[in-house]
């Protein structure tokens, strides 16, 4: 594991000290969750839950409360139990939560009514994120009610709930030395699979099967699952921003554009890259292409601490929309354009989001009102993008059916940003390059 137990211990000891006294913070991990009858999904575990403590499982509450004498971190979670553990695997068990994860103190879930109420009782500030699990919120509210109730005999229910995401999403947004190594390493390996995917397609193929080459090479390079399903889509299905069925035949002449990312210790990746199924581009698709991947590298120019979070978003539109005008796509006055949104006919999406535990990652955008400032360590995507519908009879019939993005992972630094994603090219010149060396 990159991310070492010093890290979580740190992130810790971080939101802690940023807890008012006598409070205490909850978090139960996730639930697992039924594929079909008796099948389960693979389990993956709650973000925010991994982040504070890196335990893996399913059924467990971790709880933070800071000053207390017999220690700050407790955990609940599943007993060591031979029989079940022959058939799904080794737990930690309690020993385990404290010996291999650092807990103070560790206690079976199934004690969790008895226990937790004493550890709630007599603190004024309870952190918890109400409405993200249902049947835990119906269990908490049970304890602090049977609290209320006895208030009489002396009992001091908490008085406040506060959302324990106000703080710890903002902790999240700042990567660490540690999780920028994990997201590099993610970010190669999908842009490894990227390149593979330029080498290998050809006229007749299908969708899934181009997915597949991405999956080997993830899973090869230790990733065990994608970080979102991954898009490929061949000719006008490169226009549904979230096509997923992958089920059709690739075309000579189309263009595929591939939106796929690996997930590793459960950091995302995400790149997208759009690239002619014969190896060569045509007039119209180099056209828009060039276009897209212009709007690109002026988004990421501008991606640095002296600049907002939507300063990236106004180049690639004010670059696209004067693009477009050029294309005859577009008709009227540039400024009037951009004011009235006409761009969004064939760019209608954001040109970035924060990427780290999620694919679409936690933390504001916005902060009283304004557009958030980028600080160092921010890591976002930077993808642009232009659809033209194949049924837009507004436009000519050669621009119809033609899906581009450009989506690259950029990490905020000092003086301006590092592309984790460069790995995998996106010149024309470049990919016609490889795709053209391979066919050789």
């Amino acid at each position: 594991m990159t991310v070492r137990r010093q890290e979580f211990q740190r992130r810790r000891r971080e939101l802690m000290a940023q807890m008012e006294p006598n409070s205490i913070a909850i978090l139960p991990a996730a639930p697992e969750r039924t594929r079909n009858r008796d099948v389960e999904h693979p389990y993956r575990q709650d973000s925010d839950f991994w982040y504070l403590s890196g335990f893996p499982e399913p059924d467990a509450v971790m709880v933070l409360l800071p000053g207390r004498e017999h220690g700050e971190y407790v955990m609940f979670c599943r007993e060591r139990d031979r029989a079940r553990e022959i058939w799904n695997g080794y737990r930690a068990g309690p020993e385990g939560a404290v010996e291999q994860h650092d807990a103070d103190d560790a206690f079976p879930i199934g004690d969790i009514d008895e226990i937790l109420p004493g550890l709630v009782e007599g603190r004024t500030r309870v952190y918890y994120d109400i409405g993200r699990d249902a049947g835990f919120d119906r269990q908490l509210m049970g304890w602090v009610n049977t609290l209320r109730e006895r208030v009489r005999t002396g009992a001091q229910p908490p008085g406040e709930f506060v959302a324990l995401s106000h703080l710890l999403h903002d902790m999240r947004l700042v990567k660490s030395a540690a999780e920028v190594q994990v997201m590099q390493q993610a970010a190669s390996i999908s842009a490894g699979a990227h390149v593979r995917a330029m080498k290998t397609v050809r006229p007749g193929m299908y969708e899934y099967q181009l997915e597949a080459e991405y999956l080997h090479e993830f899973m090869r390079h230790g990733a065990r699952s994608p970080a979102y399903p991954s898009i490929v889509g061949g000719g006008a299905n490169g226009c549904i921003l979230h096509y997923i069925e992958n089920s059709a035949k690739l075309k000579d002449g189309d263009l595929v554009l591939i939106d796929a990312g690996c997930e590793l210790e459960n950091y995302a990746s995400d790149i997208t890259r759009t690239f002619p199924v014969n190896g060569t581009f045509s007039g119209e698709q180099k056209a828009l292409y060039e276009l897209v991947l212009a709007s690109q590298y002026a988004a990421i120019k501008d991606t640095h601490p002296d600049n907002h979070w939507n300063v990236p978003h106004e180049t690639v539109v004010r670059i696209l929309t004067e693009g477009l005008l050029d294309l005859g796509l577009l008709k009227g006055e540039l400024n009037e354009l951009i004011e009235t949104l006409a761009y969004q006919r064939f760019y209608m999406h954001r040109t970035g989001h924060w990427l780290g535990l999620d694919v679409h990652d936690v933390g504001d955008y916005r902060i009283q009102g304004q557009w958030r400032q980028l600080e160092p360590g921010m890591t976002l995507t930077v993808e642009p993008g232009l659809y033209i519908a194949p049924d837009d009879d507004t436009v000519d019939e050669r621009w119809r059916g033609i899906g581009i993005r450009i989506e690259d992972d950029v990490l905020v630094t000092k003086d301006g940003c590092d592309v984790l994603t460069h790995e995998v090219p996106k010149d024309i010149d470049d990919i016609e390059a490889l795709m053209k060396e391979v066919k050789s």
